[in-house]
């Protein structure tokens, strides 16, 4: 509820603001564009009355220049018009559309899930769109409609008053028809985007999964999910349209019985009084100039329905204050040790026992810890604690003896690098993959990160080399490729922590050996924490943490661990039989 009520208080309208001087140079432009085109008519009703009936071509010819050159006008003010419009609306777009991202960016990963990715990416494409367009459409139509509507309604009367008989009938018909239609319609438009959501919510999921949904045959499946969404947004949509169609021939049958009633009135008028016929020309083309305006006006309307559905999706994203937030502590010091104390944790929106419940734990630092557990019970959100993609519920969690709280968001992740076990990678060179870790990195210590890793020797087979382009989420390459990547990646930004969430599961033994003994020399004073599912990839740690439905029940060496924790040994004998593996 609190912030429903702070985005009704967000203004897009800021946005706008750094364009100002072109917003104001649109409508004025547009004005001398109306103002050419409300010239017209009456230049016309002059040739017929003036120069044709009284066989004056001179006056013909003069004339026509005269409507030549307002052409020409109207025409380069309409020009100039939609160049700024167009560059003020365009420019909005953009700056909200950076607001908007960098807002989400901010957001925890509870707010995220919450939002939905397909949300998420509707809000940031179709949603500002709409708001962009409504811009383009506030600083023309907005202006050129209501103009038309009153410089034609004040040109036409100019003519004969009789005319403002019909304009009071025929309005006030229009007008209502308008208002019911859109009443109609505004909570469609909220229902076409919420649609629209879930379509991009399938095709996203599908995008990502493709390997898992071929794999399980399941094309069929997806497609038939998708054709639900799909046929939900056609339907919505065709509310909608069927109901705003429904304006314009309702609309068409009002003027074309007010033009009819302009030729009958202007006849009557000739008969009797000695009326122009140039003039009843002038006023059909006057009143025609008020009817088409004012389902220009409709038209607009609608895109302000529209707008302000989307405006007021964007504003919940806008106005969601970030859950994580950032402390006062910027300082880079400390050795990287990390504490637990007296850690209880569960997941926004759960119950029941706690995924974390009392933890006690401190690693030293430049300590190896190893966490072993069984799946579920808290290894990850373990970890995730540290970085603050959540927050702890009870206890606190300490780097280098301050509160994770306390510190800044960068300054606090700046010290670790976390190395998921599903590598994200991204498309563009091995290269920049690689230097995500530090975007100043040379040539030299990129290569040299990967050699660490263990992936320079595969990456060299490439043709390319480090210059070999990825597809995106790194689909030409193989799982343990893509791992020895992102921990180049991690290695690569000298980090005082270093999370491994169980991401060397697709090594092999040898190659994982390797690594760690790598990682031992080049990082001997980086704190490593490794959750991992092997205890061959645990057993030379200085310590291996075991936890249990949320506890850490023993910590303690491998030889230790092997006395004293019947846990560990189970783990132990149900995976190497013996213990006859080298382990490097």
């Amino acid at each position: 509820m609190k912030n429903k009520k702070k985005s009704n208080k967000i203004r897009l309208s800021k946005y706008i603001k750094p364009y100002l001087f072109f917003a104001i140079l649109a409508p004025l432009f547009m004005v001398g564009e109306v103002m050419m085109d409300l010239q017209q008519p009456d230049l016309m009703s002059r040739i017929v009355d003036e120069g044709v009936l009284n066989n004056q071509m001179s006056v013909v010819w003069e004339l026509g220049l005269r409507m030549i050159i307002f052409t020409v006008i109207g025409g380069v003010c309409g020009v100039a018009c939609g160049y700024f419009a167009n560059y003020a609306s365009l420019s909005f777009g953009s700056d909200l559309r950076n607001a908007v991202f960098s807002k989400v960016m901010s957001l925890s990963i509870e707010q995220t899930d919450k939002f939905t990715t397909g949300s998420l990416i509707t809000r940031l494409t179709n949603d500002i769109t709409m708001c962009q367009d409504f811009v383009a459409m506030l600083l023309r139509m907005f202006v050129r409609s209501p103009l038309l509507f009153i410089g034609g309604l004040i040109m036409a009367l100019k003519l004969d008053l009789s005319f403002a008989l019909i304009l009071a009938v025929s309005l006030p018909v229009e007008i209502l028809a308008i208002v019911l239609v859109l009443r109609k319609a505004k909570p469609l438009f909220t229902q076409v985007q919420t649609k629209l959501d879930s379509v991009n919510a399938v095709m996203q999921e599908n995008v990502n999964g493709a390997r898992v949904v071929k794999a399980y045959v399941s094309e069929d499946h997806e497609i038939n999910r998708f054709d639900k969404a799909n046929t939900e947004l056609r339907d919505t949509n065709l509310k909608v349209m069927t109901l705003i169609s429904r304006l314009a021939p309702v609309m068409m049958l009002i003027l074309n019985f007010s033009i009819v009633a302009v030729i009958l009135i202007g006849n009557l008028q000739v008969k009797l009084n000695g009326f122009d016929v140039g003039k009843i020309m002038a006023a059909v083309n006057y009143v025609t100039m008020i009817m088409m305006s004012l389902m220009m006006i409709s038209m607009s309307f609608q895109s302000i329905t529209r707008a302000s559905a989307s405006a007021r999706r964007i504003r919940e994203v806008l106005a969601c204050e970030p859950k994580i937030s950032n402390g006062y502590i910027k300082e880079d010091e400390g050795n990287g040790s990390v504490e637990f104390k007296n850690v209880s944790f569960h997941y926004p929106g759960t119950k029941g026992r706690p995924v974390l419940n009392k933890v006690n734990l401190k690693v030293n630092g430049g300590e190896y810890l190893a966490v072993l557990g069984a799946t579920g019970s808290g290894k990850t959100s373990l970890v995730n604690l540290i970085t603050r993609f959540y927050d702890v519920n009870e206890g606190e969690v300490l780097v280098d003896g301050m509160d994770v709280r306390d510190y800044d968001l960068d300054t606090l992740r700046g010290k670790a690098a976390y190395i998921l076990q599903k590598s994200e990678l991204f498309a563009g060179t091995v290269a920049e993959n690689i230097r995500w870790g530090n975007e100043n990195a040379t040539d030299e210590e990129v290569r040299r990160a990967a050699e660490i890793a263990c992936a320079d020797e595969f990456i060299n087979e490439f043709a390319d080399g480090y210059d070999t382009y990825i597809d995106e989420k790194g689909t030409s390459l193989s799982g343990g490729q893509k791992q020895r990547l992102s921990i180049a990646r991690a290695i690569l930004r000298r980090p005082k922590i270093m999370i491994f969430d169980d991401s060397t599961s697709a090594l092999d033994i040898k190659t994982e050996a390797k690594l760690r003994q790598a990682l031992r020399t080049e990082l001997k004073d980086t704190t490593v924490i490794m959750i991992a599912q092997r205890v061959a990839s645990v057993m030379t740690a200085d310590r291996i943490a075991i936890i249990e439905k949320g506890s850490i029940t023993d910590c303690a060496p491998h030889a230790e661990l092997l006395v004293k924790s019947a846990t560990y040994r189970d783990i132990y004998d149900s995976q190497l039989k013996g213990g006859n593996v080298n382990v490097g």
